[in-house]
Protein backbone atom coordinates (compact mmCIF):
# COMPACT_ATOMS: atom_id res chain seq x y z
CA UNK A 1 0.00 0.00 0.00
CA UNK A 2 1.37 3.42 -0.74
CA UNK A 3 2.00 5.95 2.44
CA UNK A 4 -1.58 7.81 2.26
CA UNK A 5 -3.51 4.82 2.29
CA UNK A 6 -1.56 2.77 5.06
CA UNK A 7 -2.05 6.40 7.33
CA UNK A 8 -5.62 6.32 5.92
CA UNK A 9 -5.56 2.24 7.64
CA UNK A 10 -4.03 2.85 10.61
CA UNK A 11 -6.20 5.66 11.39
CA UNK A 12 -9.08 3.65 10.68
CA UNK A 13 -7.88 0.71 13.00
CA UNK A 14 -7.27 2.56 15.74
CA UNK A 15 -10.81 3.95 15.75
CA UNK A 16 -12.26 0.60 15.27
CA UNK A 17 -10.44 -0.38 18.07
CA UNK A 18 -9.38 -3.57 16.02
CA UNK A 19 -6.18 -6.50 16.90
CA UNK A 20 -2.75 -4.84 14.81
CA UNK A 21 -1.08 -7.35 12.87
CA UNK A 22 -3.18 -8.90 9.89
CA UNK A 23 -3.07 -6.00 7.77
CA UNK A 24 -5.55 -7.85 4.78
CA UNK A 25 -8.00 -8.29 7.11
CA UNK A 26 -7.93 -4.45 7.99
CA UNK A 27 -8.11 -3.45 4.83
CA UNK A 28 -10.86 -5.32 3.88
CA UNK A 29 -12.87 -3.61 7.11
CA UNK A 30 -11.17 -0.34 6.10
CA UNK A 31 -12.94 -1.01 2.35
CA UNK A 32 -16.07 -2.11 3.96
CA UNK A 33 -16.50 0.98 5.80
CA UNK A 34 -15.58 3.76 3.46
CA UNK A 35 -18.19 2.44 0.83
CA UNK A 36 -20.86 1.92 2.72
CA UNK A 37 -20.51 5.42 4.50
CA UNK A 38 -20.33 6.89 1.04
CA UNK A 39 -23.67 6.27 0.64
CA UNK A 40 -25.08 5.29 4.46
CA UNK A 41 -24.80 7.89 6.83
CA UNK A 42 -25.47 6.06 10.53
CA UNK A 43 -22.66 4.74 12.68
CA UNK A 44 -22.50 1.06 11.85
CA UNK A 45 -20.40 -1.88 13.53
CA UNK A 46 -17.73 -2.69 11.17
CA UNK A 47 -17.73 -6.89 11.90
CA UNK A 48 -21.33 -6.41 11.15
CA UNK A 49 -20.62 -6.10 7.28
CA UNK A 50 -17.54 -8.13 7.13
CA UNK A 51 -17.46 -11.39 5.56
CA UNK A 52 -14.00 -11.99 4.16
CA UNK A 53 -12.64 -15.57 5.47
CA UNK A 54 -13.33 -19.14 4.51
CA UNK A 55 -16.31 -20.11 1.80
CA UNK A 56 -17.31 -16.31 1.80
CA UNK A 57 -17.94 -16.61 -2.10
CA UNK A 58 -15.16 -13.93 -2.66
CA UNK A 59 -17.10 -11.57 -0.94
CA UNK A 60 -15.03 -9.62 2.45
CA UNK A 61 -18.24 -7.09 2.82
CA UNK A 62 -21.80 -7.39 2.56
CA UNK A 63 -24.71 -5.25 3.09
CA UNK A 64 -28.29 -5.59 2.79
CA UNK A 65 -29.87 -1.89 3.69
CA UNK A 66 -33.92 -2.04 3.63
CA UNK A 67 -35.84 1.33 3.35
CA UNK A 68 -32.01 2.59 3.95
CA UNK A 69 -31.87 1.14 7.32
CA UNK A 70 -28.74 -1.31 7.54
CA UNK A 71 -30.53 -4.74 8.68
CA UNK A 72 -28.85 -7.84 10.27
CA UNK A 73 -31.90 -9.45 10.97
CA UNK A 74 -35.47 -10.94 9.31
CA UNK A 75 -37.19 -9.13 12.79
CA UNK A 76 -35.98 -5.55 11.49
CA UNK A 77 -36.82 -6.06 7.99
CA UNK A 78 -40.09 -7.56 9.37
CA UNK A 79 -40.71 -4.16 11.67
CA UNK A 80 -39.33 -2.00 8.54
CA UNK A 81 -42.54 -3.49 6.25
CA UNK A 82 -44.58 -3.39 8.89
CA UNK A 83 -43.69 0.68 9.84
CA UNK A 84 -43.70 1.51 6.67
CA UNK A 85 -45.55 -0.67 4.63
CA UNK A 86 -43.63 -1.43 1.58
CA UNK A 87 -39.87 -2.24 0.73
CA UNK A 88 -36.84 -0.42 -1.07
CA UNK A 89 -33.89 -2.60 -1.33
CA UNK A 90 -30.02 -2.57 -2.08
CA UNK A 91 -27.64 -5.36 -1.96
CA UNK A 92 -23.93 -4.12 -2.13
CA UNK A 93 -20.85 -5.85 -1.97
CA UNK A 94 -17.07 -5.53 -1.81
CA UNK A 95 -14.13 -7.17 -2.46
CA UNK A 96 -11.20 -5.44 -1.34
CA UNK A 97 -7.53 -6.61 -1.92
CA UNK A 98 -4.20 -5.26 -0.85
CA UNK A 99 -2.53 -5.66 -4.38
CA UNK A 100 -1.09 -2.42 -6.32
CA UNK A 101 -2.90 -3.50 -9.45
CA UNK A 102 -6.79 -5.02 -10.65
CA UNK A 103 -7.17 -8.44 -12.28
CA UNK A 104 -9.66 -9.79 -14.64
CA UNK A 105 -9.81 -13.15 -13.15
CA UNK A 106 -10.75 -11.13 -9.87
CA UNK A 107 -13.30 -9.27 -11.05
CA UNK A 108 -14.95 -12.07 -13.26
CA UNK A 109 -14.72 -14.19 -9.52
CA UNK A 110 -16.09 -11.28 -7.74
CA UNK A 111 -18.95 -11.31 -10.33
CA UNK A 112 -19.76 -14.95 -9.78
CA UNK A 113 -19.37 -15.11 -6.60
CA UNK A 114 -22.57 -12.61 -6.42
CA UNK A 115 -23.84 -14.35 -9.01
CA UNK A 116 -23.79 -17.70 -6.47
CA UNK A 117 -25.23 -15.48 -3.36
CA UNK A 118 -28.24 -15.32 -5.30
CA UNK A 119 -28.26 -18.43 -6.91
CA UNK A 120 -31.99 -21.11 -6.10
CA UNK A 121 -29.52 -23.67 -6.27
CA UNK A 122 -25.93 -22.93 -4.79
CA UNK A 123 -23.03 -25.53 -5.18
CA UNK A 124 -20.17 -23.68 -3.63
CA UNK A 125 -19.56 -24.18 -0.22
CA UNK A 126 -20.91 -20.97 2.37
CA UNK A 127 -19.34 -19.71 5.59
CA UNK A 128 -22.40 -19.92 8.01
CA UNK A 129 -22.46 -15.68 7.82
CA UNK A 130 -23.11 -15.40 4.04
CA UNK A 131 -25.96 -18.62 4.88
CA UNK A 132 -27.29 -15.99 6.96
CA UNK A 133 -27.09 -13.55 5.15
CA UNK A 134 -29.07 -15.04 2.19
CA UNK A 135 -31.86 -16.02 4.40
CA UNK A 136 -32.42 -12.22 4.72
CA UNK A 137 -32.02 -11.92 0.92
CA UNK A 138 -34.27 -15.20 0.20
CA UNK A 139 -36.97 -13.33 2.64
CA UNK A 140 -37.07 -10.23 0.67
CA UNK A 141 -38.04 -11.79 -2.28
CA UNK A 142 -40.44 -13.90 -1.10
CA UNK A 143 -42.00 -10.31 -0.13
CA UNK A 144 -41.38 -9.17 -3.13
CA UNK A 145 -44.98 -8.30 -3.77
CA UNK A 146 -44.03 -5.51 -1.04
CA UNK A 147 -41.27 -3.65 -3.64
CA UNK A 148 -42.59 0.03 -3.24
CA UNK A 149 -41.43 1.16 -6.55
CA UNK A 150 -38.98 -1.70 -8.37
CA UNK A 151 -36.33 -4.43 -7.50
CA UNK A 152 -33.69 -4.06 -5.59
CA UNK A 153 -30.65 -2.60 -6.55
CA UNK A 154 -27.36 -4.49 -6.79
CA UNK A 155 -24.17 -2.46 -6.52
CA UNK A 156 -20.73 -4.01 -6.37
CA UNK A 157 -17.35 -2.08 -5.54
CA UNK A 158 -14.23 -4.14 -6.46
CA UNK A 159 -11.20 -2.35 -4.26
CA UNK A 160 -7.56 -2.20 -4.57
CA UNK A 161 -4.24 0.26 -3.95
CA UNK A 162 -3.93 0.45 -7.14
CA UNK A 163 -4.45 2.83 -9.82
CA UNK A 164 -7.78 2.59 -12.40
CA UNK A 165 -7.12 3.73 -15.69
CA UNK A 166 -10.34 2.29 -17.42
CA UNK A 167 -8.16 -0.44 -19.12
CA UNK A 168 -10.42 -1.79 -21.68
CA UNK A 169 -9.89 -5.49 -20.93
CA UNK A 170 -11.01 -5.01 -17.31
CA UNK A 171 -14.00 -2.49 -18.32
CA UNK A 172 -14.96 -5.68 -20.28
CA UNK A 173 -14.56 -8.03 -16.95
CA UNK A 174 -16.93 -5.77 -15.66
CA UNK A 175 -19.75 -5.11 -18.29
CA UNK A 176 -19.97 -9.13 -18.41
CA UNK A 177 -19.95 -9.55 -14.64
CA UNK A 178 -22.58 -6.83 -14.71
CA UNK A 179 -24.67 -8.35 -17.81
CA UNK A 180 -24.76 -11.92 -15.60
CA UNK A 181 -26.34 -10.54 -13.15
CA UNK A 182 -29.05 -8.43 -14.56
CA UNK A 183 -29.81 -11.47 -16.84
CA UNK A 184 -31.06 -13.15 -13.61
CA UNK A 185 -33.91 -9.97 -13.74
CA UNK A 186 -33.62 -10.14 -9.84
CA UNK A 187 -32.50 -6.24 -10.34
CA UNK A 188 -33.70 -2.94 -11.36
CA UNK A 189 -29.91 -1.26 -11.35
CA UNK A 190 -26.46 -3.69 -11.78
CA UNK A 191 -23.04 -1.78 -10.90
CA UNK A 192 -19.67 -2.90 -10.25
CA UNK A 193 -17.75 0.02 -9.72
CA UNK A 194 -13.43 -0.10 -9.05
CA UNK A 195 -12.25 1.45 -6.78
CA UNK A 196 -8.12 2.36 -6.58
CA UNK A 197 -6.08 3.88 -4.16
CA UNK A 198 -7.26 7.46 -4.99
CA UNK A 199 -11.02 6.49 -5.11
CA UNK A 200 -11.07 4.85 -1.34
CA UNK A 201 -8.96 7.72 -0.43
CA UNK A 202 -11.46 10.21 -1.05
CA UNK A 203 -14.19 8.05 -0.09
CA UNK A 204 -12.14 7.95 3.36
CA UNK A 205 -11.99 11.63 2.92
CA UNK A 206 -15.97 12.24 2.22
CA UNK A 207 -17.02 9.94 5.71
CA UNK A 208 -15.23 12.45 7.97
CA UNK A 209 -17.35 15.59 6.71
CA UNK A 210 -20.57 16.05 7.88
CA UNK A 211 -23.48 16.24 5.60
CA UNK A 212 -23.72 18.81 3.24
CA UNK A 213 -25.54 19.92 0.28
CA UNK A 214 -25.60 22.58 -2.20
CA UNK A 215 -29.54 23.57 -3.67
CA UNK A 216 -30.76 26.47 -5.56
CA UNK A 217 -33.78 28.48 -3.21
CA UNK A 218 -35.00 31.29 -5.47
CA UNK A 219 -38.78 31.80 -3.95
CA UNK A 220 -37.92 33.09 -0.51
CA UNK A 221 -37.56 35.97 1.96
CA UNK A 222 -35.20 37.06 4.48
CA UNK A 223 -36.85 36.71 8.09
CA UNK A 224 -35.78 39.10 10.17
CA UNK A 225 -33.14 39.47 13.26
CA UNK A 226 -33.86 36.22 15.79
CA UNK A 227 -31.72 35.93 19.10
CA UNK A 228 -29.35 32.99 18.71
CA UNK A 229 -30.13 32.22 14.59
CA UNK A 230 -27.30 33.37 12.33
CA UNK A 231 -29.87 33.96 9.59
CA UNK A 232 -33.25 32.26 8.32
CA UNK A 233 -34.99 32.31 5.43
CA UNK A 234 -38.41 31.04 4.21
CA UNK A 235 -40.06 30.23 0.84
CA UNK A 236 -40.95 27.83 -1.50
CA UNK A 237 -38.60 25.32 -2.82
CA UNK A 238 -39.04 23.31 -6.40
CA UNK A 239 -39.40 19.47 -5.90
CA UNK A 240 -36.38 18.69 -8.02
CA UNK A 241 -34.45 20.99 -5.21
CA UNK A 242 -36.01 19.49 -2.38
CA UNK A 243 -34.80 16.16 -4.04
CA UNK A 244 -31.34 16.93 -3.60
CA UNK A 245 -31.65 18.02 0.12
CA UNK A 246 -33.26 14.77 1.02
CA UNK A 247 -31.65 11.94 -1.44
CA UNK A 248 -28.38 10.66 -1.52
CA UNK A 249 -26.41 11.94 -4.92
CA UNK A 250 -25.06 8.05 -5.67
CA UNK A 251 -28.00 5.86 -4.83
CA UNK A 252 -30.86 7.76 -4.98
CA UNK A 253 -31.83 6.60 -1.88
CA UNK A 254 -33.56 8.98 1.09
CA UNK A 255 -30.92 9.82 3.36
CA UNK A 256 -32.27 8.77 6.68
CA UNK A 257 -29.96 10.20 8.77
CA UNK A 258 -30.80 13.93 8.54
CA UNK A 259 -33.98 12.86 10.02
CA UNK A 260 -32.55 12.04 12.98
CA UNK A 261 -33.83 14.97 15.25
CA UNK A 262 -36.75 14.33 14.49
CA UNK A 263 -38.93 13.26 17.12
CA UNK A 264 -40.97 10.83 14.89
CA UNK A 265 -39.61 7.85 12.00
CA UNK A 266 -41.36 7.72 9.12
CA UNK A 267 -44.80 6.54 9.66
CA UNK A 268 -45.63 4.56 6.25
CA UNK A 269 -49.14 4.57 4.75
CA UNK A 270 -50.89 5.80 7.65
CA UNK A 271 -54.37 8.08 6.95
CA UNK A 272 -52.38 11.49 7.36
CA UNK A 273 -49.78 9.95 5.03
CA UNK A 274 -52.28 8.47 2.54
CA UNK A 275 -53.95 11.55 2.25
CA UNK A 276 -51.29 13.97 1.09
CA UNK A 277 -50.26 11.01 -1.56
CA UNK A 278 -53.83 10.93 -2.98
CA UNK A 279 -54.02 14.48 -2.83
CA UNK A 280 -51.08 14.85 -4.86
CA UNK A 281 -52.14 12.73 -7.52
CA UNK A 282 -54.80 15.26 -8.76
CA UNK A 283 -53.71 18.69 -10.66
CA UNK A 284 -55.70 20.38 -7.65
CA UNK A 285 -53.67 18.93 -5.08
CA UNK A 286 -50.37 19.82 -6.60
CA UNK A 287 -51.54 23.12 -7.32
CA UNK A 288 -52.46 23.92 -3.29
CA UNK A 289 -49.56 21.93 -1.94
CA UNK A 290 -47.51 24.65 -1.21
CA UNK A 291 -50.41 26.57 0.48
CA UNK A 292 -51.94 23.13 2.08
CA UNK A 293 -48.62 21.68 3.74
CA UNK A 294 -47.25 22.84 6.80
CA UNK A 295 -43.46 22.32 4.91
CA UNK A 296 -40.45 20.96 6.03
CA UNK A 297 -37.96 23.12 8.37
CA UNK A 298 -34.24 22.60 7.85
CA UNK A 299 -31.82 23.23 10.34
CA UNK A 300 -28.33 24.26 9.28
CA UNK A 301 -25.22 24.45 11.82
CA UNK A 302 -23.41 25.45 8.64
CA UNK A 303 -24.90 27.81 5.90
CA UNK A 304 -23.15 29.84 3.05
CA UNK A 305 -25.71 31.40 -0.04
CA UNK A 306 -24.22 33.37 -2.96
CA UNK A 307 -27.69 35.06 -4.24
CA UNK A 308 -29.94 31.88 -4.59
CA UNK A 309 -27.46 29.09 -4.36
CA UNK A 310 -27.55 27.99 -0.68
CA UNK A 311 -24.93 25.77 0.57
CA UNK A 312 -25.62 23.81 3.94
CA UNK A 313 -23.64 21.27 6.11
CA UNK A 314 -24.30 19.69 9.38
CA UNK A 315 -27.80 20.08 8.72
CA UNK A 316 -31.33 17.96 9.63
CA UNK A 317 -34.65 18.11 8.71
CA UNK A 318 -36.78 18.86 12.59
CA UNK A 319 -40.06 18.85 10.90
CA UNK A 320 -41.55 17.37 7.87
CA UNK A 321 -40.37 13.94 8.04
CA UNK A 322 -43.78 12.37 6.48
CA UNK A 323 -43.79 15.03 3.99
CA UNK A 324 -40.31 14.72 3.23
CA UNK A 325 -40.91 10.85 2.98
CA UNK A 326 -44.41 11.22 1.00
CA UNK A 327 -42.78 13.35 -1.93
CA UNK A 328 -39.99 11.34 -2.27
CA UNK A 329 -41.70 7.92 -2.83
CA UNK A 330 -43.69 9.43 -5.43
CA UNK A 331 -41.03 11.53 -7.13
CA UNK A 332 -41.76 9.75 -10.47
CA UNK A 333 -45.22 10.77 -10.48
CA UNK A 334 -44.74 14.29 -9.66
CA UNK A 335 -43.45 17.85 -11.61
CA UNK A 336 -39.65 18.87 -11.27
CA UNK A 337 -41.82 22.62 -10.45
CA UNK A 338 -44.11 21.07 -7.38
CA UNK A 339 -43.83 23.95 -4.86
CA UNK A 340 -42.67 22.58 -0.98
CA UNK A 341 -43.10 24.80 1.55
CA UNK A 342 -39.61 25.06 2.92
CA UNK A 343 -37.76 26.85 5.85
CA UNK A 344 -33.85 27.48 6.41
CA UNK A 345 -32.52 28.37 9.64
CA UNK A 346 -28.76 28.67 10.33
CA UNK A 347 -27.82 28.45 14.44
CA UNK A 348 -25.33 26.53 16.12
CA UNK A 349 -27.39 27.02 19.39
CA UNK A 350 -28.64 23.56 20.61
CA UNK A 351 -31.23 25.67 23.06
CA UNK A 352 -32.90 27.31 19.94
CA UNK A 353 -32.86 24.04 17.83
CA UNK A 354 -34.16 21.97 20.73
CA UNK A 355 -37.10 24.96 20.85
CA UNK A 356 -37.74 24.74 17.08
CA UNK A 357 -38.16 21.11 16.97
CA UNK A 358 -40.31 21.11 20.30
CA UNK A 359 -42.64 24.26 18.66
CA UNK A 360 -42.79 22.73 14.72
CA UNK A 361 -43.85 19.04 16.59
CA UNK A 362 -46.45 20.64 18.14
CA UNK A 363 -49.11 20.13 15.47
CA UNK A 364 -48.34 16.37 15.58
CA UNK A 365 -49.25 13.52 17.87
CA UNK A 366 -46.03 13.74 19.73
CA UNK A 367 -46.16 12.98 23.37
CA UNK A 368 -44.20 15.78 25.73
CA UNK A 369 -42.25 12.43 26.91
CA UNK A 370 -40.92 12.10 23.04
CA UNK A 371 -39.86 15.58 23.29
CA UNK A 372 -37.63 14.94 26.72
CA UNK A 373 -36.20 12.13 25.50
CA UNK A 374 -35.64 13.74 22.60
CA UNK A 375 -34.11 17.02 24.67
CA UNK A 376 -33.31 17.69 28.02
CA UNK A 377 -32.39 13.89 28.90
CA UNK A 378 -30.18 13.28 25.38
CA UNK A 379 -28.10 16.62 26.36
CA UNK A 380 -27.61 15.44 30.22
CA UNK A 381 -26.46 12.16 28.85
CA UNK A 382 -24.46 13.38 26.44
CA UNK A 383 -22.82 15.52 28.53
CA UNK A 384 -22.05 12.74 31.86
CA UNK A 385 -20.81 10.64 29.55
CA UNK A 386 -18.22 13.32 28.38
CA UNK A 387 -17.51 14.09 31.95
CA UNK A 388 -15.09 10.60 32.73
CA UNK A 389 -11.65 10.65 31.96
CA UNK A 390 -10.40 9.56 28.71
CA UNK A 391 -9.80 5.90 29.47
CA UNK A 392 -13.54 5.35 30.88
CA UNK A 393 -15.08 8.94 28.30
CA UNK A 394 -17.81 7.16 25.71
CA UNK A 395 -19.68 9.75 23.54
CA UNK A 396 -23.02 10.09 23.48
CA UNK A 397 -24.29 10.64 20.09
CA UNK A 398 -27.70 12.94 19.95
CA UNK A 399 -27.26 13.33 16.38
CA UNK A 400 -26.02 11.30 13.60
CA UNK A 401 -22.39 12.11 12.01
CA UNK A 402 -21.89 14.29 15.34
CA UNK A 403 -18.29 13.12 15.96
CA UNK A 404 -17.01 12.51 12.28
CA UNK A 405 -15.16 15.21 12.67
CA UNK A 406 -13.31 14.38 15.76
CA UNK A 407 -10.43 11.97 15.91
CA UNK A 408 -12.20 8.98 18.60
CA UNK A 409 -12.69 5.34 18.85
CA UNK A 410 -15.69 4.83 16.97
CA UNK A 411 -16.39 1.87 19.44
CA UNK A 412 -16.96 4.63 21.72
CA UNK A 413 -19.60 6.38 20.03
CA UNK A 414 -23.21 5.42 21.53
CA UNK A 415 -25.86 5.94 19.20
CA UNK A 416 -29.50 6.37 20.66
CA UNK A 417 -30.44 3.03 19.64
CA UNK A 418 -27.62 1.27 21.32
CA UNK A 419 -28.25 3.10 24.84
CA UNK A 420 -31.86 1.93 24.08
CA UNK A 421 -31.14 -1.93 23.76
CA UNK A 422 -28.14 -1.94 26.10
CA UNK A 423 -30.17 -0.17 28.67
CA UNK A 424 -33.08 -2.68 28.22
CA UNK A 425 -30.95 -5.68 28.02
CA UNK A 426 -28.88 -4.90 31.48
CA UNK A 427 -31.08 -3.14 33.42
CA UNK A 428 -34.40 -4.09 32.79
CA UNK A 429 -34.07 -7.42 31.81
CA UNK A 430 -35.12 -7.22 28.13
CA UNK A 431 -32.33 -8.84 26.34
CA UNK A 432 -34.73 -10.38 23.72
CA UNK A 433 -36.47 -7.62 22.62
CA UNK A 434 -32.83 -5.46 23.03
CA UNK A 435 -31.56 -8.40 20.53
CA UNK A 436 -34.28 -8.64 18.33
CA UNK A 437 -37.67 -6.68 18.72
CA UNK A 438 -36.02 -3.31 19.10
CA UNK A 439 -40.01 -1.58 17.80
CA UNK A 440 -41.19 -3.04 21.18
CA UNK A 441 -38.43 -0.69 23.05
CA UNK A 442 -39.56 2.11 21.18
CA UNK A 443 -42.98 2.79 23.57
CA UNK A 444 -40.83 2.44 26.34
CA UNK A 445 -39.58 5.80 26.17
CA UNK A 446 -40.23 8.56 28.15
CA UNK A 447 -41.70 5.85 30.38
CA UNK A 448 -39.64 2.83 31.76
CA UNK A 449 -36.08 4.45 29.38
CA UNK A 450 -35.31 7.95 29.21
CA UNK A 451 -37.74 8.37 31.83
CA UNK A 452 -37.33 12.37 33.54
CA UNK A 453 -37.52 10.60 36.59
CA UNK A 454 -34.46 8.38 36.43
CA UNK A 455 -30.99 9.06 37.09
CA UNK A 456 -28.45 9.02 34.63
CA UNK A 457 -25.51 6.76 35.87
CA UNK A 458 -27.41 3.58 34.78
CA UNK A 459 -27.35 4.39 31.38
CA UNK A 460 -23.70 5.01 31.23
CA UNK A 461 -23.03 1.86 32.96
CA UNK A 462 -24.94 0.02 30.18
CA UNK A 463 -23.50 1.67 27.45
CA UNK A 464 -20.12 1.49 28.60
CA UNK A 465 -20.66 -2.35 29.35
CA UNK A 466 -21.37 -2.62 25.65
CA UNK A 467 -18.52 -0.81 24.69
CA UNK A 468 -15.82 -3.20 26.63
CA UNK A 469 -17.86 -6.49 25.27
CA UNK A 470 -17.67 -5.44 22.05
CA UNK A 471 -14.21 -4.24 22.63
CA UNK A 472 -12.88 -8.05 23.50
CA UNK A 473 -15.31 -9.93 20.94
CA UNK A 474 -12.72 -7.70 18.69
CA UNK A 475 -9.69 -8.33 20.10
CA UNK A 476 -10.54 -11.96 20.72
CA UNK A 477 -10.81 -11.94 24.80
CA UNK A 478 -14.22 -13.08 24.24
CA UNK A 479 -15.09 -15.90 21.84
CA UNK A 480 -17.40 -14.38 19.10
CA UNK A 481 -19.48 -17.54 19.10
CA UNK A 482 -21.01 -16.00 22.21
CA UNK A 483 -21.84 -12.68 20.00
CA UNK A 484 -25.47 -13.94 19.35
CA UNK A 485 -26.09 -13.65 23.07
CA UNK A 486 -24.20 -10.57 23.85
CA UNK A 487 -27.29 -8.43 25.31
CA UNK A 488 -28.34 -11.66 27.39
CA UNK A 489 -24.31 -11.32 28.87
CA UNK A 490 -24.95 -7.91 29.89
CA UNK A 491 -27.83 -8.73 32.13
CA UNK A 492 -26.00 -11.58 33.92
CA UNK A 493 -23.22 -9.39 34.26
CA UNK A 494 -25.26 -7.38 35.93
CA UNK A 495 -26.16 -9.55 38.34
CA UNK A 496 -22.94 -11.02 38.91
CA UNK A 497 -21.51 -7.74 39.39
CA UNK A 498 -24.09 -6.34 41.67
CA UNK A 499 -26.16 -8.60 42.77
CA UNK A 500 -30.23 -8.86 42.52
CA UNK A 501 -31.51 -6.18 44.14
CA UNK A 502 -31.91 -3.27 42.48
CA UNK A 503 -32.65 0.01 43.84
CA UNK A 504 -35.01 2.13 41.57
CA UNK A 505 -34.08 4.14 38.65
CA UNK A 506 -35.32 7.31 40.59
CA UNK A 507 -33.24 6.48 43.96
CA UNK A 508 -29.76 7.86 45.32
CA UNK A 509 -28.82 4.42 45.76
CA UNK A 510 -28.74 3.41 41.98
CA UNK A 511 -25.86 4.95 41.62
CA UNK A 512 -23.90 3.26 44.17
CA UNK A 513 -25.63 0.06 42.25
CA UNK A 514 -23.99 0.77 39.16
CA UNK A 515 -21.00 2.10 40.33
CA UNK A 516 -20.70 -1.65 41.73
CA UNK A 517 -20.57 -2.78 38.20
CA UNK A 518 -18.13 0.57 36.59
CA UNK A 519 -15.88 -0.44 39.54
CA UNK A 520 -15.83 -3.88 38.03
CA UNK A 521 -15.56 -2.82 34.07
CA UNK A 522 -13.24 -0.05 34.62
CA UNK A 523 -10.59 -2.99 35.60
CA UNK A 524 -10.00 -4.78 32.00
CA UNK A 525 -8.75 -8.21 33.78
CA UNK A 526 -12.12 -7.91 36.08
CA UNK A 527 -14.06 -6.82 33.12
CA UNK A 528 -12.63 -9.84 30.91
CA UNK A 529 -13.08 -12.34 34.37
CA UNK A 530 -16.80 -10.88 34.15
CA UNK A 531 -17.87 -11.52 30.97
CA UNK A 532 -16.36 -14.81 30.60
CA UNK A 533 -18.20 -15.58 33.67
CA UNK A 534 -21.20 -14.47 32.21
CA UNK A 535 -20.52 -16.55 29.27
CA UNK A 536 -20.27 -19.19 31.45
CA UNK A 537 -23.73 -19.06 32.42
CA UNK A 538 -25.16 -18.81 29.15
CA UNK A 539 -22.98 -21.69 28.45
CA UNK A 540 -25.00 -23.93 31.50
CA UNK A 541 -28.51 -23.25 29.80
CA UNK A 542 -26.98 -24.16 26.45
CA UNK A 543 -25.10 -27.25 27.96
CA UNK A 544 -22.72 -26.96 24.96
CA UNK A 545 -24.75 -26.26 22.27
CA UNK A 546 -23.18 -23.68 20.05
CA UNK A 547 -25.80 -20.46 20.13
CA UNK A 548 -27.33 -19.32 17.09
CA UNK A 549 -29.35 -16.31 16.26
CA UNK A 550 -32.59 -18.67 16.38
CA UNK A 551 -31.39 -20.41 19.80
CA UNK A 552 -31.86 -16.98 21.75
CA UNK A 553 -34.91 -15.78 20.38
CA UNK A 554 -37.42 -17.07 22.56
CA UNK A 555 -38.70 -16.05 26.18
CA UNK A 556 -37.85 -19.16 27.39
CA UNK A 557 -33.95 -18.64 27.06
CA UNK A 558 -33.87 -15.32 28.34
CA UNK A 559 -36.27 -16.70 31.76
CA UNK A 560 -33.18 -20.01 31.88
CA UNK A 561 -30.27 -17.71 31.66
CA UNK A 562 -32.30 -15.59 35.06
CA UNK A 563 -33.44 -18.76 36.54
CA UNK A 564 -29.46 -19.77 36.66
CA UNK A 565 -28.15 -16.13 37.44
CA UNK A 566 -30.59 -15.47 40.49
CA UNK A 567 -29.80 -18.66 41.79
CA UNK A 568 -25.91 -17.62 42.51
Amino acid sequence: MDRITTSYVETFRTEQSLPVGDVATTFEHFANYCILSDSYDEEFSVPDVHTGGGSDLTLDGVAILVNGVLVTEIDEIEELLRTNGFLDVRFVFIQAKTASGFSGEEIASFGDGVLEFFAEEPVLPMSDRIVHLRELMAWIYDHSVQFKHEKPTCELSFVTTGKWVDDQHLLGKIMRAEAKLADTNLFSRVALKPFGATEIQASWTRSKNAASVEFTFANKVTVPDIPGVTESYVGVLPLNEFLRVVSDPESGSIRKHIFYDNVRDFQGDNPVNSEIARSLGTVEGRDRFAVLNNGVTLVARSLRNTGNKFFVSDYQIVNGCQTSHVLHNSREELPDSLGVPFKVIATNDEEVINSIITATNRQTQVTDDDLYALSTFQKQLEAYMGAFDERHRLHYERRSKQYNTASVEKVRIVTKTLEMRSFAAMFLDEPRRAANYYSELKPQVGKTIFSPTHKIEPYYTAAFAYYKLEFFFRNGQIPVSFKPARFHILMVARYLAAGSEMPAFTANKIEGYAKKVNDVLWDDQNAVDLFKAACAVIDSVQEGVPLTRESVKPQSFTDAVLKVVKAR
